[in-house]
């Protein structure tokens, strides 16, 4: 458990390529580094209105926005804080208001860490997208198809075995490695013949995740 605990700080707080070597990786290593100072990094104080400001100034200046339209007609789905449409037969995108966390920060992290376990769902980065006015990230994701209802004693039971200890309802916690993993419902985890795919996920580091 610590090797993996040493490779996802080093894929957080590092700034080299490590578990994403495209732009997800550059966006949260900026992110990182523009984090207000004079906090411990686990505590920044920065509001999420001045984090999306520069954010939009490094995405113009770096050409990160998502230019093709988003047809409604190819919509699929949405939650609290999402929109999912079909791109092709294999692919759907997913825009994200990134409501469920303080920071935009947060969500990077949140995508890394997704792609670090869950590599058969990782998310691909497309760009920034400007929806009603609203800061929206755009991601791409393989489309999987259900051939049952995900059955969730089973996810826990997977997720127990890999250390992650039921503390409420579907959300979960790793207290070595100083991760939350919740919102772990029948429709972020899909089953096909008895195989399990994480595709919504959303991960919290803890003050426990910057200790050796």
């Amino acid at each position: 458990m610590q090797d993996i605990k040493n490779e996802l700080q080093y894929i957080i707080l590092g700034d080299g390529p490590a578990g994403e070597p495209g732009i997800l990786k550059k966006i949260q290593t900026f992110s990182r580094s523009n984090a207000r100072p004079g906090f411990p990094f686990e505590k920044q104080q920065h509001l999420k209105g001045e984090e999306e400001t520069t954010l939009l100034a490094f995405a113009q200046k770096e050409k990160l926005f998502y230019e093709p339209a988003i047809n409604e007609s190819d919509f699929i789905s949405e939650g609290a804080e999402q929109r999912v449409y079909r791109l092709d037969d294999i692919h759907v995108i997913k825009t994200n208001s990134g409501i469920f966390y303080e920071y935009w920060l947060d969500y990077f992290n949140s995508l890394l860490i997704h792609n670090y376990f869950f590599s058969a769902t990782a998310y691909q980065f497309l760009g920034f997208k400007i929806i009603n006015g609203a800061f929206h990230s755009v991601v791409k994701q393989q489309f999987i198809i259900t051939s049952e209802p995900t059955d969730l004693s089973a996810v826990k039971q997977f997720l127990e075995y890999n250390k992650f200890r039921n503390n409420r309802n579907n959300d979960y916690v790793n207290d070595e490695l100083g991760l939350l993993f919740e919102d772990l419902h029948d429709e972020n985890v899909l089953s096909n013949n008895g195989v399990l795919f994480f595709i919504d996920t959303i991960f919290y580091l803890t003050p426990d995740f910057y200790r050796k």
